[in-house]
């Protein structure tokens, strides 16, 4: 019985052997990670690429694939992508489905392998300023000796991307001189530009034998997502006129009430999203929240002091809080232009309509007819005689009916003890004439 149930283990382990030998390559745990780039590239997606990167580095994925839609977005957010790019131990393979354009070719051109889909385009790399114009040469010989360096790090021609930027470069068959290089996927494979065309990001992983790995799709967090919102270039602007306006509200309101709390959450919002992307250090929020703290202090000691600290601590804040000093100057310029023009809106023609600005706008006013006087007039005293308590010159002291009573002579100098008569009742003036 024992010798028999030996040749039945031994049976067993050599059929077990023959099965994980005929088993598929997927065996050995296979993991294929996706990391979407869509819209615009800025500091919030490099945070989100650096822990996609990460966490693929650490589960031993054998592919990262980058799925690139976008418009491209912020130069020194690429550059930042790229260099974490550079950096990362995993091989990064960048499907453009469909877009790879300006910063979001800088990008593609940092993967090991680029695939487009068949409407895939990549280029027009240009460098241009917050107001749509062209920048400075200076800005797009440093921007086209990165697309040079990028073509170089994944072993490709720089000359085609040195065409992405450069309008003034013609290369016979491919962009005409004035015109920005654009790939299609056709030529970019022409042009090793790429390795190939897939109609779909699952058509890729099966081409490049991975359909039976596991297929981990990497997606941004919630505050990832969040900080990517509040960093973009067109809502800062907005965020923080949002938060001027609140708080210039706020100055002309007693206590602390709703226009306070929605400017204090405007600037919150704007500086979470910019501790999460990286742009903020704790020490501008430190200086951030002093200048909270200062304008908080000013509700209880008046005097205006406090609050200007105050102000003055939040706008150095929010100044080196932003990607670039330039543009957070220009972006908190506009929200204080917006703060004034609001105010002056609401002021002028809304002052007497919103029902929130009865608050903050004085619409009663003190006059005679609503029963409210400066002085209590005396008419009653006019007719009546009295006697000089002091000598009048021509201001003193008189008597009426045992009450002293401040008066003026109507002429000249009375003396002490003569006799007077009230001739005019004017508020607290009190004009009497001498009696003979």
């Amino acid at each position: 019985m024992k010798f028999t149930g030996v040749k039945l283990f031994a049976v067993m382990v050599v059929l077990l052997s023959v099965f994980s030998l005929v088993q598929p390559s997927f065996a050995d745990g296979q993991k294929i990670y996706v990391a979407p780039v869509k819209k615009e590239v800025e500091r919030g997606l490099a945070a989100f690429l650096d822990r996609s990167i990460e966490e693929a580095e650490e589960n031993g994925a054998e592919k990262l694939i980058l799925d690139i839609n976008t418009p491209g977005g912020a130069v020194t957010a690429a550059e930042e992508i790229a260099e974490i790019m550079a950096d990362a131990e995993v091989d990064i393979i960048a499907y453009i489905n469909p877009n790879a354009l300006s910063a979001g070719s800088f990008i593609a051109l940092y993967a090991q392998e680029i695939y487009m889909s068949p409407s895939g385009k990549m280029g027009a790399s240009a460098v241009i300023t917050s107001t749509g114009g062209d920048a400075d040469r200076k800005a797009q010989s440093a921007w086209l000796a990165a697309m040079k360096n990028a073509a170089e790090f994944s072993d490709r021609d720089p000359r085609y991307a040195e065409a992405m930027v450069d309008q003034t470069i013609e290369i016979e068959g491919l962009v005409d001189e004035g015109e920005l290089l654009t790939f299609t996927p056709a030529e970019a494979e022409k042009y090793d530009y790429s390795e190939g065309t897939y109609e779909s990001l699952d058509a890729l992983i099966s081409g490049l034998g991975y359909e039976n790995a596991d297929l981990v799709n990497i997606e941004p967090t919630f505050t990832e997502n969040l900080a990517r919102f509040v960093t973009n270039p067109i809502v800062v602007p907005i965020l923080l006129s949002m938060a001027s306006l609140g708080l210039v509200i706020e100055l002309y309101s007693p206590g602390f009430g709703i226009a306070g709390s929605l400017g204090l959450g405007a600037l919150l919002l704007f500086f979470f999203g910019h501790l999460i992307a990286g742009l903020a250090g704790m020490e501008v929020l430190i200086l951030f929240l002093i200048g909270i703290g200062l304008i908080i202090a000013e509700i209880f000691v008046p005097g205006g002091i406090l609050g200007i600290a105050g102000l003055v601590a939040i706008a150095v804040s929010i100044l080196l809080a932003g990607e670039s000093v330039a543009f957070m100057g220009i972006a908190l310029s506009v929200a204080l232009l917006v703060a004034v023009i609001g105010m002056v809106i609401m002021v002028k023609f809304l002052g007497k309509n919103l029902h929130l600005l009865k608050k903050i706008i004085l619409s009663d006013s003190t006059n005679t007819e609503s029963g409210y006087v400066s002085n209590v007039n005396r008419h009653e005293l006019i007719g009546k005689t009295g006697t000089a308590r002091t000598a009048l010159r021509p201001s003193g002291t008189i008597i009426i009916d045992d009450e002293r009573i401040d008066a003026v002579s109507e002429g000249g100098y009375v003396n002490k003890d003569q006799q007077v008569i009230v001739v005019k009742a004017e508020g607290s003036r009190i004009v009497v004439r001498e009696i003979d």
